[in-house]
């Protein structure tokens, strides 16, 4: 079957019923389960895991989500995974980030987001709500330093304002009006001034020194989300 072979684990069976019915043709759910223990008895052999392109995932609690998403990354290392969440909070985006999820959305968006997102997601790019990124902001904006980061040039601090945003190079290039091979060039430059080593690393070293997401460059997946 074309299209993208979802793993639905969610505790509400009621839930996972109605995704069922909710979601297009193209994206169709493989695999179901109450928790990632479940999840990992119903996904099988080699095969199984083969058809499973993405990860819709909630919990039941929040101090156990990074530790659930490092247990699918490793079970499923080609799978992409999306939190939904009935509470968005910065704890649960940076868990996300440091354990290789893509994308983190509230449960009362309605199923046409929720469609595009997973396809946005599937295609390669990060997805958060214009809402969860006003929460980071109120978030890292406690900090009085946080104007942004030492010794960054200003298109270095626009493109990891990007990286908060969830946004791939690609993305990136198109809203800066830049070359994608450009946007490696300042990459790789200010990972080296925050002393990280990659792209993951750089977003959470935003989120913990003030800097806030370029409303400007969030535009593109307001307008995504809402197609």
């Amino acid at each position: 079957m074309d299209g993208t072979g979802i793993l639905l684990i969610d505790p509400c069976t009621l839930f996972r019923s109605g995704m069922r019915r909710l979601l297009p043709e193209d994206l169709h759910i493989v695999a179901e389960a109450s928790d990632v223990a479940g999840a990992m008895q119903v996904i099988g052999g080699e095969a199984g895991r083969e058809a499973i392109g993405l990860v819709l995932l909630d919990v039941t609690r929040e101090d156990r989500l990074k530790e659930e998403l490092v247990a699918l990354r490793t079970a499923l290392p080609k799978a992409r995974i999306i939190h939904l969440t009935n509470v968005p909070t910065a704890e649960r985006v940076q868990a996300l980030f440091e354990a290789g999820g893509q994308g983190c959305l509230g449960k009362d968006c309605s199923a046409e987001a929720l469609a595009q997102s997973i396809r946005l997601v599937a295609m390669g790019e990060k997805v958060f709500p214009s809402d969860l990124m006003a929460l980071l902001q109120r978030s890292v904006a406690r900090s009085p330093s946080g104007a942004g980061p030492n010794g960054l040039s200003t298109r270095e601090t626009q493109i990891l304002r990007a990286l908060l945003a969830g946004l791939s190079n690609k993305a990136i290039a198109i809203n800066l009006g830049i070359t994608e091979a450009t946007v490696k060039v300042h990459l790789k430059s200010l990972m080296k001034k925050l002393n990280v080593a990659n792209r993951t690393q750089a977003a959470i070293w935003g989120m913990n020194n003030g800097v806030l997401p370029d409303g400007a460059v969030q535009e593109p997946l307001k307008t995504a989300l809402a197609g």
